[in-house]
Parts: C-alpha cells; structure tokens; sequence
C-alpha cells in the first residue's frame, strides 16, 4: 500500500499548544515536546511511529527529542525519524526543532562511549546520516563524564556549533558543579549553553534539592524535563497494582518491586484530586511541571496517537491553587492525606 502524501495541518499552531521561551536565547519551544526513546525503534511498526510523529506535528510539537542509541535496537529511533523525515517532514523542517544527544554506549570498544572529543563528533556525524538532516537544532552531552577533561568535552560542543553541525547545545545530568563549570565555559567561548536537560515529576524532585533547575534559571539556561510521568508510575496505570504487560511487568527499566501498597495509596490519593480538576492523573502530571516557567518543556513518550492526545490535554488546566499544591506535597513528601 502507498501512503498518501503528508500535508500538515493548516491549524498547527491554533490547536491549544502553548511556546515557552528557552532561558534568555531567541528559541520558542512547545511545552511538550516528543520524545523517541522508546515505542519508534525497528521493534516497532514504520507506520505507528509516523502516524504518531504526523499527529505530534499536526498539533503544534515542534521538538522531537532523540538520542544515538534510542530504539531499541541502538540508533533505529534516528533511523525511522530519518525515514519519516525523507517522506513526509522535509517540507517542514525550518519548523522543527531536532535534537539529539551523545554520551552513553553506542558502538564496541574504548570510541563509542562517555564524553571525549572523538566520540562526540562521530556520534554526531553517524546521527545525522541516520536522520538525514545536515545539521540538528540541539545537540546534548548526554551525561557527564568524569574521566574525561570537561575541557575537552564543552570544546567539541563549542566547535560542533562553530561547523554547523547543531544550531544550539545542551547538557543534560551534568551535577551541580560540573553544569556551572559548563555554563561560564560555553558562555566564555560565545557558544552559550541553550538548555539543561533533567529527569523531574512530581515524585522525583532532585533536581530542585540540588539546585539544578535554579541554577539554569539564573544562568539564563532553559530546561527540559524527562521521565515527567515517572516511566508511567504516574498515569492511571497502576492505580490497582501491576497490569500485564505494563513496563513494571516486564521489569527492563521499572521494576515491580518499586510499586509497592505504600505507592499505590498515595497515586490513588493523587488521583482524586486530578479528578476533582476534570484532569487525568497524567494530565495533572504533566500539568504539574508545566505551571513552572523555568520547565521550557517536558519530554512525553508515546505508544499511540490517543495517549497522545491524551497527553496534550494536560495544557487545557495549568493553574493549580496553593491548597492543591499544598495538598499533592503532603501526599507525596510526607506521606499525609
């Protein structure tokens, strides 16, 4: 069968989608952004990944978030964007905002790994090849190396741009320290840091004990959040224990020990009170961080178009009352109804 052609929606930019300015540079990104770790690897069918990318953009995300060894398997996820991009996103790629991202395990032996100079740039040339684009828009050091001269890695950064090779760059899990050391870098050499990618919901708040999100706040640098539904923790999914074939059942990433009765209890706690929102307990997730300007967007995964859909409803109600506040952090810090 051949697929018709692809025109996108002519009421992209009027479906609700809100644009946050990235720290202080001139880039407008979605609140939501899509992200190709999981469910758009050659273990998934060519046509629901596309018809998934499709209805991202026909809905105003313009972010597609990527990384080398996203699939599995290692690097398919770049492969079928790249597909995608051949056949039907090429006429619309000045609107995009393409990322990808470098730092973990890619290919054997001592060049396909962490943070130097040489992995970097292949990792970049081989992700540009696999998407078919001549540049990206954002390029990460995906975690921070320590065997490696922060030096070296923030100086690939800076050349990486100098070439034309990414538009922007980003770190993303850089500690406290590493990530300021990066931003007087990066800002002293003209190549500023545009953005700071870290896991953050409701659950997991690291990266505000830690200062991170202030911290690139004050350095003008925006962030991204990952993992905002804690890998489907909070979604409705396990309001009533394990499902079958649940990502805690198959045990690869979440593990079904960490759904425990005392998490349960308080998801379902959490739960009315999205309900007395007229929200989704992922909608009011994702709400959650999206009612703090210094979160530039989130990260969602998707395994349909519904969920999709789902998901960019969470936009319709981002304003929360301090007794609503107050209330989730007595839930979830201290264990308080």
């Amino acid at each position: 069968m051949i697929n018709p052609p692809y025109y996108a929606a002519d009421s992209r930019y009027d479906s609700g989608m809100k644009y946050e300015r990235c720290g202080r540079s001139g880039l407008l990104l979605p609140r939501i952004s899509l992200g190709l770790w999981h469910n758009f690897g050659d273990v998934n069918t060519l046509s629901g990944s596309r018809d998934m990318l499709h209805f991202a953009f026909d809905h105003g995300i313009t972010c597609f978030d990527l990384a080398n060894n996203y699939g599995p398997s290692y690097g398919s996820a770049e492969e079928t964007f790249g597909r995608v991009m051949q056949s039907s996103f090429r006429p619309y790629r000045d609107e995009m905002v393409i990322t990808t991202k470098a730092g973990y395990d890619m290919w054997p032996g001592p060049y396909g790994d962490r943070g130097s100079r040489k992995y970097l740039f292949a990792s970049l040339h081989q992700s540009l090849r696999r998407m078919n684009l001549e540049y990206v828009d954002i390029f990460y050091s995906h975690r921070f190396d320590p065997d490696t001269p922060m030096e070296e890695t923030l100086q690939a950064l800076v050349d990486i741009v100098r070439q034309g090779k990414a538009l922007y760059v980003g770190i993303s899990k850089w500690p406290h320290e590493a990530s300021q050391f990066a931003y007087d870098y990066l800002r002293r050499h003209d190549v500023p840091c545009l953005i700071y990618q870290g896991r953050y919901n409701m659950l997991d708040r690291e990266v505000e004990s830690s200062g991170i999100l202030e911290q690139a706040a004050a350095n003008g640098v925006g962030f991204t959040a990952f993992s905002p539904l804690e890998q489907g923790i909070l979604t409705g999914r396990y309001l009533n224990g394990i499902p079958s074939g649940s990502r805690a059942s198959i045990g690869k990433f979440l593990k079904a020990e960490m759904i425990t009765p005392a998490l349960v209890e308080k998801l379902k706690k959490l739960n009315a009170i999205a309900l007395r929102r007229g929200q989704t307990l992922a909608e009011m997730s994702l709400a959650w961080l999206l009612k703090d300007s210094r979160v530039t967007s989130v990260i969602v995964g998707s395994s349909s178009v519904d969920q999709l859909a789902d998901t960019i409803r969470s936009l319709d109600n981002l304003t929360f009352t301090p007794d609503e506040l107050a209330e989730i952090d007595g839930i979830i810090l201290t264990g308080n109804s």
